[in-house]
């Protein structure tokens, strides 16, 4: 995770359940596979634990990209226009082709930007995933299924795309189908340049003492990435595949710079105001790969079989920056630098895993479902500081910290499925988890030795189940169950500091343990176009970000690092206000959701709408005072406010004429304010507008995004005890996009065989 983003990261990781849409980062059906037809128009339907949308030849997918796309799949939007969330759940994984993407956060979202829509045969939304899939919490799954030739030959696409906002993007991308007998190879290679832009407004404090920062962010990057997929059969029976995933990032000169406001009680108890300049620099760059290597073996006529993975993913961020505070007066012109703080915070993980999948068909409609997998993920991150003062002038302060962090993750699953009439059927499992891991720090503080070596071991068993009731050929019931538990990511175990100004900064903590979340599902389906999904959601060890503020006093020191006294001889004491954001298991949490839908297309499909409207609520039970990472005392952080909200999601692709080669878009999402972990997050909505035209192979498409700019993050808290903390994000959402998308060759496709990564559980975690 980049530092420049993490005041972004604050509030982000409370904002996911805030949000009606899912890293850092589906999985294939093991008992009921879906065969994939070729339409002419979009389907939307219940299958089993999964809804489908079948895309292939679909104007909405034409000229678009892949996020845009699923943006406007049912039960899924984004309020952030960087990572997406199925309606009701906290985070969603990303799979492609049964595969999960062991890409991290910012590189996912890059890569789903880049990736022409036209790649794409169709989308699965699996909103209760079972015991054979190795997810977090209550995360949904989204399956991303991308086309595939049938014949010999070659086919592909090449796209360009360039969006004005606050400043200027462009971005291009070519795609290649290639088959040859028994060789299939599916490759892609993205690229772009880009300039995320951010404004910030931070205010906390009390009544007496405050601190308010105003100021951007502006965080240039280049992007380089793609996959390469290698499908030979060996046998009728047999299949060998290759699968390669990989990104760079390259982001050098980001920049945040913030104005300071001091407001405190100074030693005649007199309100006083100091101000300061926040000048930070940041240098990095990152690289992801991720190889799979796949066998299946079909054993028997009924579909019985064997699958076999081992994985490879490796991921290196390089990052230094230069953090300046800059004396200031009240105009925020610069007088004199008082101190530098030099930041470097690398990160490496490498990860091996080994994945056995068995599926046994019977002839009664029983399928039985076994497997296992093995992870072994060990992160190296060699962190420095190195603090220079100026005024006053003090000794250089040197603070390095060498965390290495090992773990092991051992995991059964057994899944008994079984179809007891054409109207009936049933699915129970259990997944059993063993995690050690053990993280040393060669430079623990003093009074806090425990923090040398963090040792945590856990099992968990997980139960599922699954029940699906077809009323009659229009009407679908079905219900589930799951229990889950929630690892921390790599990042947030790292005891890292990250500095934002003077007296505010983030930290994370090696002593987070697992989450564990229960959740159930009612879902109903009509005429495969309405539907309604009723959820709740218990968590227990929440992992959020906490506020924690305290007033210290301060002694006043003269330009030579002395203590400064008054006229009496007596020590002069400011008070000054710290806000610290803690990484940390805090309290317990629920979430209730009722969603009503529509996929449905009109007069003679000249309009297809999809339309998500809901309700959810959120019940938070927590409460901290003291920092886990130091033991420092703070004014105790309490959240236990509830909330009620209400979500309303709509995309709308309406046909210009009968030739079917002009259209227009308008999509809609609007988020009522709600309590998150941080705060009241106030309501969010955009209006987005597109115009495509078809011709021949070429698709020709302009978007505007947020064109009533209402897509600016707010987040207040008032605590009983006085202390306040607000938080206003401008992302500068509002932008226009044109695009050229051209497309060649044999565009006959094929269902693509999926295949499950070994690496699966690994991708989230290094968001």
């Amino acid at each position: 995770m980049k530092p420049k983003l993490l005041i972004a990261a604050i509030f982000f990781s409370g904002l996911a359940m805030a949000q009606l849409k899912p890293s850092d980062s589906t999985k294939a059906e093991k008992t009921n596979e879906i065969q994939a037809v070729t339409i002419t128009k979009q389907v939307f339907k219940k299958e089993s634990d999964r809804f489908v949308y079948d895309v292939a030849a679909s104007p909405v997918a034409k000229g678009s990209t892949t996020f845009d796309l699923l943006k406007q799949t049912p039960l899924i939007s984004s309020t952030d226009d960087k990572s997406l969330t199925i309606a009701g759940k906290g985070n969603t994984v990303i799979y492609i082709n049964g595969r999960k993407s062991n890409m991290d956060a910012d590189s996912l979202a890059q890569f789903l930007k880049n990736t022409p829509s036209e790649n794409i045969q169709k989308i699965e939304v699996i909103t209760m995933p079972g015991s054979e899939y190795q997810v977090e919490a209550n995360d949904g799954i989204i399956n991303i299924i991308l086309k595939k030739k049938t014949s010999d030959g070659l086919n592909g696409n090449m796209r360009m795309s360039n969006t004005q906002s606050k400043y200027n993007e462009s971005s291009a991308s070519l795609s290649l189908n290639y088959r040859k007998d028994k060789l299939g190879i599916s490759a892609n290679i993205t690229g772009g340049e880009d300039i995320e832009a951010q404004y910030y407004e931070l205010a906390n404090g009390t009544s007496e003492n405050s601190n308010t920062s105003v100021g951007r962010i502006d965080d240039p990057n280049k992007n380089i990435g793609g996959y390469l997929n290698i499908d030979y059969q060996l046998t009728e029976k047999s299949n060998l595949a290759l699968t390669w995933n990989t990104w760079a990032n390259r982001s050098y000169g980001a920049s945040i710079n913030l104005f300071n406001t001091i407001k405190f009680l100074n030693d005649k108890a007199i309100e006083d105001y100091r101000y300061n300049i926040s000048d930070n620099i940041e240098n990095a760059r990152s690289y992801n790969n991720n190889f799979n290597l796949n066998y299946e073996l079909k054993t028997d006529s009924l579909g019985s079989k064997l699958n076999l993975n081992a994985a490879y993913l490796t991921y290196k961020r390089i990052q230094n920056s230069t953090n300046d505070t800059w004396l200031s007066d009240a105009n925020a012109n610069y007088i004199e630098k008082s101190q530098t703080i030099f930041q470097s915070i690398p990160q490496k993980i490498n990860n091996f895993s080994g994945m056995v999948d068995y599926i046994k068909k019977f002839k009664n409609d029983f399928t039985i479902s076994v497997g296992g997998n093995y992870n072994k993920t060990k992160t190296d991150n060699d962190t420095k500081y190195e603090t220079q003062f100026y005024i006053p002038s003090k000794d250089t302060k040197y603070e390095p910290n060498y965390f290495i962090y090992d773990e092991n993750i051992y995991g059964l699953y057994l899944t008994l499925e079984k179809k007891f009439s054409d109207k009936f059927s049933g699915k129970i499992g259990t997944r059993y988890e063993i995690t050690n891991s053990v993280g040393t720090s060669d430079h623990a503080p003093i009074d806090r030795p425990d923090m040398a070596r963090v040792e945590q071991n856990y099992k968990k068993l997980l139960p599922y189940l699954s029940l699906n009731y077809a009323i009659n050929e229009k009407n679908n019931l079905s219900y589930a169950f799951s229990s889950r538990m929630r690892r921390p990511s790599f990042w947030e175990l790292n005891p890292v500091r990250n500095i934002l100004t003077e007296n505010n900064y983030t930290q994370n903590n090696p002593f987070v343990k697992a989450a564990s979340s229960y959740n159930n599902e009612l879902t109903y389906m009509f005429h495969n176009a309405y539907f309604m999904v009723l959820s709740h959601s218990y968590f227990k060890d929440v992992i959020t970000q906490v506020p924690l503020q305290r007033t210290l006093d301060v002694p006043r020191l003269d330009d030579n690092g002395n203590p400064m006294e008054n006229q009496n001889g007596e020590p002069i004491i400011d008070k000054v206000q710290q806000l610290r954001y803690i990484r940390t298991n805090f309290g317990d949490k629920q979430t209730m959701s009722a969603m009503l839908g529509m996929q449905k297309s009109f007069f003679k499909q000249y309009w297809t709408a999809n339309l998500t409207l809901g309700v959810q609520h959120n019940r938070n039970n927590g409460s901290l005072s003291i920092d886990p990472t130091t033991g420092d005392v703070f004014s105790e952080y309490i959240n236990k406010t509830n909330s009620t909200s209400f979500v309303i999601k709509t995309s709308n692709n309406i046909r210009l004429d009968k030739a079917k080669t002009w259209f227009a878009g308008v999509n809609f999402f609007y988020v009522d304010k709600q309590q998150i972990e941080l705060g009241m997050l106030k309501s969010l909505s955009s209006l987005d507008l597109s115009i495509k035209k078809l011709w021949n192979n070429w698709t020709f498409a302009l978007n505007l995004s947020d064109v009533l700019r209402t897509n600016i993050i707010k987040i207040e808290d008032i605590q009983a005890n006085g202390n306040y903390n607000k938080v206003l994000n401008d992302q500068f959402r509002r932008g226009v996009t044109v695009s050229l998308t051209y497309n060649f060759g044999n565009q006959k496709v094929k269902k693509v065989r999926n295949i499950d990564s070994a690496a699966d559980d690994i991708k989230s975690r290094t968001r």
